[in-house]
């Protein structure tokens, strides 16, 4: 499919089969052609050999392609991404990683396919990759080692630190070698990224899924610029339902999760089913501290369940700093906005503390920080 996709995008089928003859491999032939899978056109790609049941092992396909008369790029990527399996299976099955015989993905079309997607990537020029989370499937796949369920173990642990779901197909979604190939490309995983898109390409796979269209797709563009003072960060969203608590509650909830590492917290009115007034739950995270969040919401209300997705937010530059004042440094945010003009924001809460301790009016003591930031300026 990742092959079918590089096709789609312009990588000719008769140069990949050109460049993979380099390798020192007999009887295998690439046969590229146009499909459509629920209605959306696509390339199937074919690696139709000779070759059966011949197995290799990670020292062997390692001195195979290193041997190649290759680029360097495309021959370390390639040692790359079969390292990664190597490693994984020999977790899996307990045997060092030198004698693993990789079976199925050692064969012959897998070779070409970890080398093939290597030349495509660099026939593109792609700089960087960036992938969303990746849908692995369920159920189990008949194997070389027998039933194993799916996910394969090989492929759960290449995935290590990868965003994944199940999503709804009994099929396998993700193999060892397609969770090893996308694992050494992309630099993250997640939303797009704001781009200007310039390729769009389609790989189809072999089965017909009903559920969903059986395709990789790839998008290939340039990035958007930004001002250098544009931030953007990779966030989660965390939300639930709730009409049956007592209200006295959220703000102890509120504090709770600021506590946790919320990174904001908000409560919206909203009706819910048999025309129930509720409130909508909305904390804005980061990723790491998405875990703690949830288990709060679940812990420290009677919500059953909550969502999450991932969300992006824009943001200036700004630095803490101090601001002198006559009741002593005050904490403040220096803000830099897109002209590259700069204004100080008061914390609250140290004026707050301020205003309490001094016995001063919590306005006065803000807009003297105001004033004096500016001054700063």
């Amino acid at each position: 499919m990742i092959l079918g996709a590089l096709v789609s995008l312009g990588v000719p089928a008769d140069w990949l089969q050109s460049e993979l003859s380099r390798l020192p491999l007999d009887g295998f032939q690439l046969r590229s052609r146009g499909v459509s899978r629920h209605g959306i056109q696509a390339v199937h790609v074919e690696v139709v050999i000779q070759e059966t049941h011949h197995h290799r092992t990670y020292r062997s396909i390692r001195e195979l392609v290193d041997g190649c008369p290759l680029s360097a790029w495309v021959k370390s990527k390639s040692l790359e991404i079969f390292d990664r399996i190597a490693t994984a299976e020999a977790a899996v099955h307990g045997i060092a990683k030198e004698e693993v015989h990789f079976h199925e993905v050692g064969s012959m079309d897998a070779i070409v396919d970890v080398v093939g997607a290597c030349l495509g990537f660099e026939y593109l020029k792609i700089e960087n990759v960036i992938a969303s989370a990746l849908p692995l499937g369920k159920g189990f796949v008949q194997c070389q080692h027998g039933t194993l369920p799916v996910p394969a173990p090989a492929t759960l642990e290449i995935l290590k630190g990868v965003p994944v779901h199940s999503g709804p197909v009994a099929q396998e979604m993700v193999t060892p070698t397609g969770a090893g190939i996308i694992t050494a490309m992309a630099s993250s995983f997640g939303a797009m990224p704001a781009m200007q898109i310039d390729g769009i390409g389609y790989g189809a796979g072999t089965r017909e899924l009903e559920q969903q269209p059986n395709l990789l797709r790839v998008i290939i563009g340039r990035p958007v610029a930004r001002p250098a003072n544009l931030k953007v960060q990779e966030l989660v969203m965390v939300e639930c339902n709730i009409d049956d608590m007592n209200p006295e509650l959220f703000g102890y909830l509120m504090e709770k999760l600021l506590a946790d590492g919320a990174l904001d917290v908000v409560w919206i009115p909203i009706y819910m089913k048999k025309n129930r007034p509720g409130t909508l739950v909305q904390v804005l995270c980061n990723p790491e501290t998405k875990s703690r969040v949830v288990e709060r919401i679940l812990n420290e209300t009677t919500s059953l369940g909550v969502r999450f997705y991932e969300v992006q937010r824009t943001c200036l530059d700004r630095e803490a700093v101090r601001i002198a004042t006559p009741w002593g440094e005050v904490d403040a945010k220096q803000v830099t906005g897109l002209d590259g003009r700069q204004r100080v924001v008061p914390e609250f809460e140290a004026c707050r503390r301020i205003a309490e301790a001094r016995g001063v009016a919590l306005r006065t003591v803000y807009t003297a920080v105001l004033a004096a930031g500016q001054t700063k300026l």
